[in-house]
């Protein structure tokens, strides 16, 4: 009899202790991948028809990793877009003009290679935005005179914690409205972005596979 209350009592802690390491264990969220299109991101201001450069002000529009969408939520941002300026919810601000309250501990960096290539983050080299400028500034190389075009950079692509200590990586496609194949600056409507993305859901995982 002793023996088999002492059996019951071991089984009866193993199954406790077991549930309770279940419990303990956190859910697994799938990473998500997705493209957006044509995300509008207009300025007032900048460099007029004849060349002379006027005051640039105007809202810039923010987006949500979470959602997988623009938002105009104050606080929860991610990234925002105004013409050519990409800022992140975290550091301070460089005091443009119509910038939005940075709430977030967003960071981020430009990481050379593919989406296929950029497999993890390398929090080393995560910054903040700042008084001296925003950390994604080098995203696109301008072509200057005949053509005028805007593209992004060849092999960059943006690694982002976002504001709540998740991650993501975007690769920009175009800077063009409906992401021409072969864009020109004097037809195409500039300030659209299309671009891929991949979220890592899970808190504090810095892996983007599977």
């Amino acid at each position: 009899m002793k023996t088999i209350k002492v059996l019951a009592v071991l089984t009866l802690f193993i199954t406790l202790n077991s549930c309770t390491k279940d419990d303990d264990v956190q859910p697994q969220f799938q990473i998500e991948t997705n493209t957006v299109t044509n995300l509008h991101a207009p300025q007032i201001g900048g460099i007029d028809q004849m060349g002379n450069p006027q005051p640039i002000s105007g809202e810039f529009t923010k987006f949500d990793f979470s959602s997988g969408s623009i938002t105009t939520s104050a606080t929860e941002w991610d990234i925002a877009f105004r013409a050519t300026s990409i800022i992140i919810n975290g550091g301070v601000s460089f005091e443009s003009t119509d910038e939005p309250e940075r709430s977030g501990n967003a960071a981020a960096y430009m990481a050379t290679g593919t989406m296929d290539m950029v497999n993890a983050v390398n929090t080393s080299l995560l910054e903040q935005d700042s008084v001296n400028g925003y950390v994604l500034s080098d995203w696109y190389t301008y072509a200057g005179p005949p053509t005028h075009l805007i593209s992004p950079t060849a092999g960059k692509i943006l690694v982002i914690r976002t504001r709540d200590g998740k991650y993501a990586k975007v690769e920009i496609l175009s800077y063009y409205k409906d992401a021409p194949e072969n864009p020109d600056a004097f037809a195409d409507e500039e300030r659209y972005y299309t671009f891929n993305f991949v979220y890592q859901p899970n808190e504090g995982e810095t892996s983007f596979n599977n």
